[in-house]
């Protein structure tokens, strides 16, 4: 009798702090001016979406505002399909992934890399290799690619910043020689691959590798403050390319629900898989990393997920495993870190995690 109504106590209290966070959700939804934050937010409790929202524009010079289905930028939260592909292929025996990739990319053409990076250092940014995103700026925005093989000349002879295995180090790179091992391994083009592996198991039909200056329908314009440094906003296609393994697919607020939900539900791997893309690997830069995904233990509960950051463009997705929450938040303006896109994701963290940062 004391069990049954102990458990009573619990659920009648965890509901009543569930419609509590929720009220307080949608009071912070409704306060939030557009002004203030550029873009679309999705919330789901237990994979039930509860809100989600637009505000502001998806084109400011000809006024069209941002709609639930606006499809925006999503920057690095590229590398999560990435990663989930990698292991799709570990699964099937294809990909070992304490192997040099010499032994699946045999000619390679930098020497140094082929014979001393494993799959595993290009999953958790421990390869050595740079970003050349970062690195290669002007020269990216003069070329068009259209295939990953494109992007290798960008980096192909850079020197490795550190030994491989000895240092985390964010890489583009690494995750564009991993899209270069995803094709030779399964035989498919990498945006292939992804759409048939990944986008349409978990019916994300409104994802996809756009080009830069194509014209689709919904598709929003990102706007550049130089990260807060600018009163003045810029338009930043000169910042962009065709998306690769490393970032910049398209995508919106309810596809990324709906990949979050199919990776957790082992819809894309099985159990054991899962399990191990989720194990924490290294230390970053302010989180713990597993494969191509953030765990982040700061807080009062771990949120798993990954960001999307670069000149117009600010992503989150999270997912607060204690509270079974999904946050979505898709942007077209970049900040500094305490504005628009920053703001909003610092909100949920504070409410769901409660949370306590490192000193």
């Amino acid at each position: 009798m004391k069990v049954k109504i102990l458990l009573l106590f619990i659920l009648i209290f965890s509901s009543t702090y569930s419609q509590s966070t929720n009220s307080l959700i949608k009071n912070y939804l409704d306060s939030i001016n557009a002004s203030e934050f550029s873009g679309a937010v999705l919330i789901a409790q237990n994979d039930r979406i509860i809100e989600k929202r637009a505000y502001g524009l998806s084109s400011i010079e000809y006024d069209v505002k941002n709609k639930i289905d606006t499809k925006f930028n999503i920057a690095s939260i590229t590398k999560m399909f990435t990663a989930v592909a990698a292991l799709q292929l570990y699964e099937q025996g294809k990909i070992a992934l304490k192997t040099l990739i010499g032994e699946y990319l045999p000619e390679y053409p930098n020497e140094t890399v082929r014979n001393n990076v494993t799959v595993h250092q290009l999953l958790t940014h421990t390869s050595g290799l740079n970003n050349f995103y970062v690195n290669d700026l002007d020269k990216i925005r003069h070329l068009e690619y259209e295939e990953i093989s494109d992007f290798v000349p960008l980096f192909v002879n850079d020197t490795l910043l550190s030994k491989p295995g000895t240092k985390y180090d964010y890489s583009g790179t690494g995750f564009v020689v991993l899209g270069l091992i995803i094709e030779k391994v399964s035989g498919e083009n990498y945006y292939d691959y992804i759409r048939k592996h990944i986008l349409e198991p978990s019916e994300m039909m409104s994802t996809s590798e756009i080009a830069v200056d194509s014209v689709v329908k919904n598709k929003a314009s990102g706007y550049t403050s130089q990260f807060g440094q600018n009163e003045f906003l810029k338009k930043n296609e000169y910042y962009l390319t065709k998306a690769s393994p490393a970032g910049f697919y398209y995508s919106t607020i309810e596809d990324l629900f709906k990949f979050s939900k199919a990776l957790r539900s082992y819809k894309l791997l099985n159990e054991e898989t899962t399990d191990l893309m989720l194990e924490p690997k290294v230390k970053g830069y302010n989180t713990h990393l597993g494969y191509g995904i953030d765990i982040d233990n700061r807080y009062n509960q771990t949120i798993i997920g990954h960001s999307g950051g670069w000149y117009g463009i600010h992503c989150e997705l999270m997912d607060f495993m204690e509270d079974s929450y999904t946050v979505v938040i898709l942007s077209n303006i970049d900040d500094g870190g305490k504005t628009g896109a920053s703001k909003v994701a610092d909100f949920f963290k504070n409410l769901i995690a409660d949370k306590e940062l490192e000193k």
